[in-house]
């Protein structure tokens, strides 16, 4: 009874909930960690009596920050999980050297694991590297491994070198049986031809944008890099989404720096916001998404939440891709 407290009203119990008996105590509050607790079971109630529509067709997503430290494989896995966990087909590609995303979700990923570098380099199909996610039924992982570093040096003399990952997937997507509602593509820290390979491979392009002033002086590199390749490599190529991460209800800053982004950018700035929170941070260490790890978390509530929204938009996305 670790989640419920008893009321005796009149001759019957009534046992509360987790979410009613944080409600009483903090009221409608959004500040201080009881007032976040309360306002995540909240919205974890109304997550679970939400449908999460599927998209009219396969939605390809690179998630990309040449910052490292703001969230970006947190957000592109635990989106991935939020989707698989509510019904959703997905298959996610790990581009970045490190495995960080490929370790979160329990999937192999030593040197001579055949991996997104071994189909980048033209040794085997795409098909061939890709793993099923254990935690859940319809989540497939193609993994990066070390070898993945080596890989700029290894391609650039090649003619096709930005459109080595492009042509891998869309063979695999044409060939396979599955239909996957999302593919998920997690980009390296950097603007280099790993993560052009990615962004040429795919519609739509998230910016997990941490609140802090400098993340902004970065983004506005980041949105230049973008738009040379929306010029001369993919012209189909749009910025979908741009999410808050790492905010901090308690202080002015981060409140101040997503203001100023969602003022500069109405059309794209999710209106959910990732909060900072440590299970985030721990989960990844035991294999898992903070989805599994931490399922009733402030963190895994915030990633369902703005998992959904990005899903809710997809119709108004799709068509400007038809455009």
């Amino acid at each position: 009874m670790a989640e419920v407290s008893r009321e005796t009203l009149g001759d019957e119990e009534h046992f509360e909930t987790a979410t009613e008996v944080l409600n009483r105590i903090f009221g409608n509050s959004s500040s201080g960690v009881g007032g976040e607790l309360a306002q995540s079971h909240l919205a974890q109630d109304k997550l679970d009596k939400t449908d999460f529509p599927k998209p009219a067709r396969t939605r390809l997503i690179a998630v990309a920050n040449q910052k490292g430290g703001v969230g970006k494989t947190t957000t592109a896995v635990n989106l991935a999980a939020a989707w698989a966990e509510a019904g959703m087909s997905v298959l996610f590609i790990d581009m970045d050297p490190q495995g960080n995303a490929s370790s979160a979700f329990g999937i192999q990923h030593a040197v001579g694991t055949p991996s997104v570098y071994d189909a980048i380099e033209k040794r085997i199909a795409l098909q061939d590297a890709v793993q099923k996610c254990a935690d859940f039924d319809d989540l497939d992982v193609v993994p990066s491994t070390l070898a993945l570093s080596g890989t700029e040096l290894e391609i650039a003399d090649l003619d096709d070198r930005w459109f080595l990952l492009r042509d891998a997937l869309n063979a695999y997507l044409e060939a396979s049986p599955k239909h996957y509602d999302y593919v998920v593509i997690d980009c390296p820290p950097s603007i280099g031809l790993l993560v052009l390979n990615a962004l040429t491979a795919v519609h739509e392009v998230l910016i997990p944008v941490q609140t802090q002033y400098y993340a902004i002086e970065g983004l506005s590199q980041l949105l230049d890099s973008i738009q040379k390749v929306q010029d001369s490599m993919n012209p189909h190529l749009i910025i979908s989404a741009m999410l808050a991460t790492m905010y901090d209800r308690r202080t002015i800053l981060s409140k101040e720096v997503y203001d100023q982004v969602a003022q500069h950018y109405p059309e794209v700035v999710l209106k959910t916001v990732i909060p900072s929170a440590v299970k985030l941070a721990e989960a990844p260490s035991h294999g898992e998404t903070v989805i599994t790890y931490d399922p009733k978390g402030i963190g895994a509530v915030s990633y369902r939440k703005a998992a959904l929204e990005i899903t809710k938009r997809s119709d108004k996305v799709l068509k400007m891709l038809e455009n």
